[in-house]
């Protein structure tokens, strides 16, 4: 084992708030911030990952080769629902064979959670008390719950502000809050205040706007880096913004959620990988509920995603709406995406005015 612990693990979205506090709180270890997204990080994962992987898994080998820089000899990673659940143990050996020393803790493998096992690794971290881990672990998923919340509120409005970026100066304001909450009465007495000082933030929302849902990859749709700032695109051109995959959603509500959405789904019956089939049943809830517009986005090489393409087109073209696909990788060009976003949203206005 490692003396001095230095933990790392990727960012996404900002999720890392919650899970700092976590390991903060119920560690003496170090925790290290984890670098923003850049081109090098990019640079850096394409490097050394095989050419057809997923494009989060080269974002996150990335990302864990400039925190071993940094120091980090214990990285903590959460797995997924798709083949990248698979992945820790391939990102580990490309990392030794590049020389590193450190530990890595895949929590949830092939995107099941083992409590047992959970706590059988979290040991490997250094000494912790349990009952206090217990308590700070229902804060932070408290936090998770609370900021997925007021984000569904900053979606549907932020592109109707009266203030430039008023949306996004106060949430980056209320995330420092909710790093520094000493008690979950704290942090529920914060949400509560920081909930209402969003929806008292000035707003020009007409009762007709344009509506655009974003479905897609999970990894894709909640970091920002990752889609070009997707939804501030959107937002700039005063659309109302739906997206339904967050963290809360992945971790407490999905396993539930798909029984639900196979039984009343007319055009899947079965699980496809990772939330395919989620977003098969969204497509048509949201047609049914006359969204003017739907983009579905990915990474590239996602093969559940682009298994579903073909149906949410044919559903999409029964309801008459229009639907944007967008592929991510290293080479995606942001000019290109802006652009093909501008179109799709002339071509909302002109279907709206019709």
């Amino acid at each position: 084992m490692l003396k001095a612990k230095l933990i790392a693990f990727p960012q996404m979205g900002d999720y890392h708030v919650p899970i700092k506090y976590l390991l903060k709180n119920i560690s003496d270890s170090i925790i290290i911030d984890a670098p923003n997204i850049t081109a090098k990080t990019i640079e850096l994962g394409n490097r050394y990952s095989p050419e057809f992987v997923c494009t989060p898994f080269k974002y996150t080998l990335g990302t864990y080769i400039e925190c071993l820089e940094l120091g980090a000899n214990v990285l903590i990673q959460l797995g997924g629902g798709c083949r990248y659940g698979y992945y820790s143990e391939l990102q580990e050996q490309i990392l030794k064979d590049l020389g590193y020393n450190f530990i890595l803790i895949n929590l949830i493998t092939a995107g099941r959670a083992n409590f047992k096992d959970i706590i059988k690794k979290i040991k490997k971290i250094g000494k912790i008390n349990y009952f206090k881990a217990l308590a700070y672990l229902f804060i932070t998923i408290k936090m998770i719950k609370y900021m997925d919340k007021i984000d569904v509120y900053i979606r549907e409005n932020m592109g109707f502000e009266l203030e430039k970026n008023s949306f996004k100066n106060l949430k980056e304001e209320m995330l420092v809050s909710f790093s520094n909450i000493t008690s979950y009465l704290d942090l529920r007495k914060k949400y509560k205040q920081y909930y209402n000082k969003f929806k008292s933030l000035s707003i020009d929302k007409p009762d007709d706007c344009l509506k655009v849902a974003i479905i897609g990859e999970l990894y894709t749709i909640m970091e920002p880096f990752a889609n070009y700032e997707l939804e501030a695109e959107l937002a700039r051109n005063r659309v109302s913004i739906t997206r339904y995959t967050n963290a809360d959603y992945l971790m407490f509500k999905k396993k539930r959620a798909i029984q639900k959405f196979l039984k009343l789904s007319h055009y899947v019956k079965y699980r496809m990988g990772a939330d395919a089939s989620d977003n098969v049943y969204r497509c048509e809830y949201l047609c049914q509920h006359h969204y003017d517009g739907i983009i579905h986005i990915k990474s590239s090489f996602c093969t559940p995603e682009i298994a579903i393409m073909p149906i949410i087109s044919k559903i999409c073209g029964k309801y008459k709406v229009p639907l944007l696909f967008f592929s991510f990788d290293a080479n995606t060009s942001e000019v290109g995406m802006k652009t093909r976003l501008e179109a799709f949203y002339d071509m909302l206005k002109m279907k709206r005015n019709k």
